[in-house]
């Protein structure tokens, strides 16, 4: 039997806004009983510059959440809670690896209601963290949007979290008419297919031009330095000063160390949506595709990070997914028309753009990431030991010299290598034999005369080679990123 279609009401998706709620998310939990996280939330810049969130922190009451009546208001709460975690973390002189029972009780609640884990995740961090200047106007326009909270105050940590807000929202209508190309596909009616990939394609192209702005108003000194130490979570972070992870202490004495990701945009569930409608499938980063079938789809693996980046969604969204992967037909459906060029060109168009959005993204993450990660080495190399033992400890600056595998990303894992993976993978599914191996990447192959084509001046050996005013850097395979796209 044929599995039915998700209903988006279903799953707390919005046909327009997608992801992002439908209604605007909460400025204020709406009951003064929580006016002590409001009032820490409000002032966690003050309170980090002038080392007293700690103390103001533990002597917080431990508020009950029977008071949260609302999603909206659990939602709040869940930001909330998250944020003063991170900040508790890592804003002091050394990181914190235990969480006093004032937020770590009400946090954890929080996090089963919401069905997410005890970290500043994506759904927290953006999907719940915005607002519009004008309710009038559309959401999907950065010029409209403003976060609500974030945790340095600065205009690039909200930036930075506004070109996801605005990238789901733009992305929103997508996901019903992606459905509705599935339903087509059922009935076997190609003009509907072919339109719903065509407007796919362009959406996407779209969507790089949104990602792109990240530029503007989110300087990459400021953001490797400033914000990235405070997304990280207390996974993989040993180097950073936590062994172990973070304890979220209740009182009992019985609660462990744990250890999860921090905010990453591979908690993006849109992003994942993109790859489960056009059959893209990414294997654990470093395994090889089994190419003795080069026709057929690679089976999804049973482990990988992006199946782990699940986890840190909400509920209903994870939910959603998993209802998608077994209802999707596009990419069938296309193979079985082969004859049909129409329809074989804008589903090789989609994966074009969605490969393209990705190329993007790299060139992000080395901007960002590997150039400021070596800027910083250099300038560690130059400092007297009395001047190292004194840098504040956090991710920016604990890579040792001659160690560059342990640079992680915000999401705990060295990420060069898995982006760029997870970008070659995204071509695969191609149909056209010209257009797959034009989305293909890696070693210089010859196959009926064509030679498979590098992006981005990658070398024969997948190193990526940036030229810019600064001169020609390269970027490593075992460097991490800004985000997991």
């Amino acid at each position: 039997m044929i599995p039915p279609l998700p209903r988006l009401s279903d799953y707390d998706i919005s046909p327009q806004n997608g992801f992002l709620p439908a209604e605007i998310p909460l400025e204020v939990l709406p009951d003064s009983y929580y006016s002590p996280w409001e009032a820490v939330v409000r002032n966690l810049q003050g309170l980090i510059l002038s080392k007293r969130l700690r103390q103001m922190v533990d002597a917080l009451p431990v508020l009950s959440t029977d008071l949260l009546l609302t999603e909206a208001e659990w939602r709040r709460a869940y930001s909330i809670l998250g944020l003063i975690t991170h900040a508790y973390v890592w804003g002091g002189d050394s990181p914190a690896d235990i969480i006093p029972p004032p937020i770590s009780i009400p946090f954890l609640k929080t996090c089963q209601r919401l069905e997410l884990p005890s970290v500043a995740t994506y759904a927290g961090l953006v999907l719940w963290n915005w607002r519009p200047l004008f309710a009038s106007e559309p959401i999907d326009s950065l010029e409209n949007l403003s976060t609500i909270a974030t945790i340095t105050g600065s205009l690039d940590e909200s930036w930075f979290y506004l070109i996801s807000a605005a990238i789901e929202a733009r992305a929103g209508p997508i996901i019903p008419m992606m459905i509705e190309a599935i339903a087509a596909a059922r009935s076997n009616n190609s003009s509907t297919v072919i339109n719903c990939l065509r407007s796919f394609a362009e959406a996407l192209d779209d969507l790089g031009v949104l990602l792109e702005r990240m530029y503007e108003s989110c300087d990459p000194h400021v953001f490797y330095h400033r914000i990235r130490p405070f997304l990280a979570g207390g996974k993989n972070m040993a180097d950073a000063g936590l062994p172990s992870g973070v304890m979220f202490d209740d009182g009992t004495g019985t609660q462990p160390y744990v250890q999860y990701a921090g905010g990453s945009n591979a908690q993006s569930s849109v992003i994942q949506f993109f790859d489960i409608v056009l059959g893209v499938q990414h294997r654990p980063t470093g395994e090889k595709r089994d190419t003795s079938d080069s026709e057929s789809s690679v089976p999804a693996p049973s482990h990988n990070f992006i199946l782990e980046m699940r986890k840190y969604m909400p509920g209903p969204h994870r939910k959603f997914l998993e209802h998608m992967e077994s209802v999707a037909n596009i990419r069938e459906y296309v193979d079985s028309h082969r004859f049909d060029c129409a329809l074989v060109t804008a589903y090789d168009a989609c994966l074009a753009m969605l490969r393209g959005f990705r190329d993007k993204h790299i060139r992000m993450v080395s901007r960002y990431i590997i150039v400021k990660s070596r800027e910083t080495r250099s300038h560690s190399r130059s400092l007297s030991p009395k001047q190292a033992a004194a840098q504040r400890l956090n991710i920016a600056n604990t890579l040792k010299r001659g160690d560059s595998k342990k640079l992680r990303g915000t999401g705990g894992t060295a990420l060069i290598s898995f982006l760029k993976q997870a970008r070659d993978e995204t071509g695969e599914p191609a149909i056209d034999a010209w257009a797959r191996r034009l989305l293909n990447n890696g070693p210089a192959e010859f196959n009926d005369g064509v030679a498979r084509l590098g992006k981005m001046s990658e070398h024969l050996d997948g190193e990526v080679e940036i030229v810019g005013l600064a001169g020609t850097w390269s970027v490593d395979d075992s460097e991490g990123g800004i985000c997991h796209w």
